[in-house]
């Protein structure tokens, strides 16, 4: 296991992502991953809320660096708040990152597959969709507030793979629980519309993520919004939600984020490696 630093990044109004993202290249800062935070789709309800929802903070960034990677002074970034959570991850997992997001990336860009199957998000609802306008349901069930924020969004952007961070902590005596909940992700209902693990990691002792009441972290990708859309409103991924991840879970969150190359626009397919 090596340590991987997640940042949660909020820039000053002036600074552009693109401004931020060169002034790291400038300081020697070479990220594993770098996203821009589209929005929440699961609130957390009691841990560290003070910190990531207070002030109605808007989250511009999710960062993942090296364990040594130094962020160069705040005033020098344009950073106005920052969330950090030190994980232990596999080292065989990071070193293989920029090859496995390159190929999944290239994945979503063929558009074949489990795309051309889901319905138009302008239509009713399907199945296992939740009619309450409420935009985070901690039961992750697909509401009418998430389809019209979809719909909305612009078409790149809607077509375009997302990640998704999720944050977990778990239940007395319930990770053996989830861990059951991962496994069916994996194997069956996720990757039947394109979820796929790319990170996961134990948040480390000691540090203020741990000691709130974080447990783990897992880093997911879609090949596209709407591929998580037609998870979430599936009723064999709700039977396993159900079974397995609800009960297993104190407290949760989920952002979304789609990640960009160094000039702040969405990463196109290309080859390459983490130099891990």
């Amino acid at each position: 296991m090596v340590v991987c630093q997640l940042h949660l990044v909020s820039l000053k109004p002036e600074v552009s992502v693109s401004c931020f993202l060169r002034t790291l290249r400038q300081g020697g800062v070479k990220p594993i991953f770098q996203a821009r935070v589209l929005r929440w789709m699961i609130l957390p309800k009691n841990i560290s809320i003070g910190h990531l929802l207070a002030r109605n903070i808007r989250w511009d960034l999710l960062l993942g660096l090296e364990a040594d990677a130094i962020l160069p002074n705040h005033d020098e970034t344009g950073i106005a708040a920052i969330w950090t959570v030190p994980c232990g991850v596999s080292a065989r997992a990071l070193s293989d990152y920029g090859r496995l997001n390159a190929s999944l990336l290239s994945q979503a860009r063929g558009g074949a597959g489990v795309a051309e199957a889901i319905t138009d998000l302008r239509e009713p609802l399907p199945t296992g969709t939740s009619s309450s306008g409420e935009g985070s349901s901690q039961d992750l069930e697909l509401s009418t507030e998430w389809v019209q924020w979809m719909v909305g969004l612009p078409v790149p952007a809607r077509e375009h793979p997302v990640s998704m961070l999720n944050l977990l902590a778990f239940a007395p005596g319930k990770k053996e629980q989830y861990k059951q909940y991962g496994t069916e992700f994996s194997q069956r209902v996720g990757s039947r519309h394109g979820g796929h693990v790319k990170l996961v990691g134990r948040v480390l002792d000691g540090c203020p993520a741990r000691d709130d009441g974080w447990d783990e972290i897992a880093y997911v990708h879609y090949p596209s919004i709407r591929h998580f859309a037609a998870l979430a409103a599936s009723d064999d991924y709700q039977e396993v939600n159900k079974k397995y991840r609800l009960g297993a879970l104190k407290d949760t969150f989920i952002l979304c984020c789609q990640e960009v190359d160094d000039g702040g626009e969405l990463a196109a397919a290309r080859a390459g490696s983490s130099k891990l």
